[in-house]
């Protein structure tokens, strides 16, 4: 045991955070603490770092903190890196080796650091980087460096507080096997709740200033809290039914001479009962009402080819070739810098295109939501108004109490209504945006990292917002549980190269797979290219000839070459359709196929899509040799 509180309480400011609690510390514990913002995870995090003193109940704070003997604590903060501005990865090395008893002399040492600037290098630095000081790098990069000396340190009780914050998907993967493999205790406070089940072990939950621990990682702990919640609902509904039943027999009975006697037992029964509090249902709001465009619009709602994009001429940051059709969910990832906002934006008319096609349909309602649109700055002359003027001011045919259910379904709160936009936090002033933008109705949602700044609950209120969205939704994001349970097909952005992949499943999808064989492309995997081009023919209405409109005095050959690439075009679509609905049954049926070679059906999709990849692009050299039209 390296650290037990027994019955402690915790007061800031005169304000009581945390009521009679109680936890423990095991040597190897991964332990994620969640909870809204504002409940007191951070502050958890500093009773266990010895920043915060707990209130002792009985005078003797040696029966509430316990330490089994010195234990050394590490701790991942915003302050600290402030502290160590002037200091160079260098200098965090020495220090990390003379913590560990290291002399620079021995043998171990040159390991040590080898050790360092391995990991410095794994997330993109360079040797050169590590004579610069942390004031030169960016916050993203802060806190890499920051991760590595604390993992070299290896403190008994490594704390850490939002830790992927600002990190791309890579150094958050980096981090996640960092964490599993680290052997001593890692405590840990995140909204990431993809690298929470991935890395805990135990859940610590911080709500109503009480804390309520669960074994497991966080998929485990929300199937035991709605398990505990229904639980406790029907022990609370029993005991009410029961008061129920005993007032009855009371009110019946006490006027009544023989029976006035049974009359008052009832009554010291329900004098004595332990009343049982009503249980509160979970922070999130679960939307299962479809949230229905005003308009549909048109079936192919934008096309992108040969698109590139970029604030300059000079540096084209990507060249696209997609195109997205009504009721696609399309989630777009890779690493930071890699042009997902600058196509975003693109698509959203906010940034020109610096050549190729960008066609957007007549009929597309467009609704766009970045960053910015969360800032205090956004909302100009409106910055005075409470939420629920605000709101009620942009639909003023809605009556209050429907801004009032309208805006609970986005987690406000009678007592936030009033609150003046200006002071709302970044992430109540997203989620006051977002609910404005769907109450337009728009058919097209274009959103970057809609999620940022927002605490577990908001996040799972959006992902059943966004799941019961039934408009075409386009969305960037670093949050991969958000990914998973929102994005239908993806589009990943690669850090080394100018194209766009296309991948037709979901995240977890994708990352199963890759997991399986990380040194291949996926088997389902085409580029954006490929894919747009697929599109473009499932456009074409069956029968329609795939041929310039204009005849050339080569017609007779030109039709001859369609018709024989239409030919095996349509087999080799089939027979990829074929294999890829079989591979896709794969996990929800792996009992019909327990028998066969699972990578056999890998390899006939990857066959199949290669075959009619290879048919498309013979039908687009066929195409180029005529005017391009279709």
């Amino acid at each position: 045991m390296l650290l037990e509180i027994n019955g402690a309480s915790v007061n800031r400011g005169g304000q009581q955070v945390l009521t009679d609690f109680s936890f423990s510390i095991r040597g190897t514990e991964k332990i994620a603490i969640v909870g809204r913002n504002g409940a007191g995870k951070s502050t958890l995090l500093g009773v266990i770092d010895g920043k915060y003193p707990v209130d002792q109940t009985d005078g003797h704070p040696e029966r509430n903190v316990r330490f089994s003997r010195s234990v050394t604590i590490g701790t991942l903060s915003q302050i600290q890196a402030a502290e160590d501005e002037s200091r160079t990865p260098e200098d965090f090395v020495k220090e990390a080796a003379e913590i560990q008893h290291i002399p620079e002399e021995s043998p171990l040492f040159s390991d040590f650091v080898r050790n360092f600037y391995r990991s410095f290098t794994r997330l993109g630095f360079s040797l050169n980087d590590r004579a610069r000081k942390l004031s030169e790098f960016s916050g993203g990069e802060r806190t890499k460096i920051l991760l590595i000396r604390l993992f070299l340190m290896k403190p008994d009780i490594l704390l850490l507080d939002e830790p992927t914050n600002h990190l791309d998907l890579d150094t958050v993967e980096w981090l996640e096997e960092e964490v599993k493999k680290y052997p001593k205790a890692v405590v840990m406070v995140s909204h990431d709740r993809y690298f929470i089940d991935q890395t805990a072990e135990v859940v610590w939950e911080v709500s109503g200033g009480k804390l309520y621990k669960y074994a497991g990682n966080y998929s485990s702990y929300r199937e035991e809290k709605t398990k505990r919640y229904q639980r406790l609902l029907r022990q609370y509904q029993a005991q009410q039914e029961e008061i129920s039943r005993l007032e009855d027999l009371i009110v019946r009975f006490r006027g009544k001479p023989r029976k006035a006697a049974f009359a008052r037992s009832r009554a010291k029964l329900l004098e004595k009962m332990d009343r049982l509090p009503r249980p509160q249902p979970d922070d999130a709001h679960i939307h299962t009402e479809e949230i229905i465009p005003e308009k549909m619009g048109a079936k192919n709602v934008l096309d992108c080819d040969d698109l590139r994009i970029g604030y300059s001429r000079d540096k084209v940051l990507r060249t696209v070739y997609f195109r997205l059709r009504r009721g696609q969910k399309i989630g777009i990832f890779g690493p930071n810098g890699s042009g997902k906002s600058t196509f975003l934006k693109t698509l959203a008319g906010k940034l020109a295109p610096l050549s190729g096609k960008l066609s957007v349909s007549d009929t597309a309602k467009i609704a766009y939501f970045d960053q910015m649109s969360a800032e205090v700055s956004w909302f100009e002359q409106e910055q005075d108004k409470n939420v629920f003027e605000y709101f009620h001011d942009k639909f003023p045919a809605l009556t209050g109490r429907e801004v009032r259910q309208t805006l609970a379904g986005y987690l406000f709160r009678e007592e936030d209504l009033g609150k003046k936009v200006q002071d709302l936090s970044g992430g109540e002033r997203a989620r006051l945006v977002l609910a404005v933008l769907l109450q337009q109705r728009p058919n097209l949602l274009l959103l970057d990292e809609p999620t940022n700044n927002m605490d577990i609950p908001a996040r799972e209120t959006l992902e059943s917002i966004f799941r019961m969205y039934r408009g075409t939704l386009v969305f960037i994001s670093h949050d991969r549980y958000f990914l998973s349970h929102v994005a239908e097909e993806l589009l990943y952005f690669p850090a080394d190269e100018d194209k766009v992949y296309y991948y037709p499943y979901g995240y977890q999808h994708f990352r199963e797979k890759q997991k399986e064989n990380p040194e291949e492309d996926m088997a389902a995997m085409r580029s954006a290219q490929e894919q747009r081009m697929i599109e473009q023919l499932r456009a074409v209405p069956k029968g329609t000839s795939m041929r310039p409109r204009e005849i050339s005095t080569a017609s007779l050959q030109i039709d001859w070459e369609f018709d024989q690439n239409r030919v095996l075009r349509e087999l080799a679509e089939e027979a990829f359709m074929r294999a890829s609905e079989e591979y896709a049954r794969i996990p929800e049926t792996m009992e019909e196929y327990e028998n066969r070679d699972e990578a056999e059906l890998e390899k006939k999709l990857e066959q199949a899509r290669d075959i009619w990849t290879r048919e498309l692009v013979e039908w687009y050299g066929i195409l180029q040799e005529t005017d391009g039209s279709i």
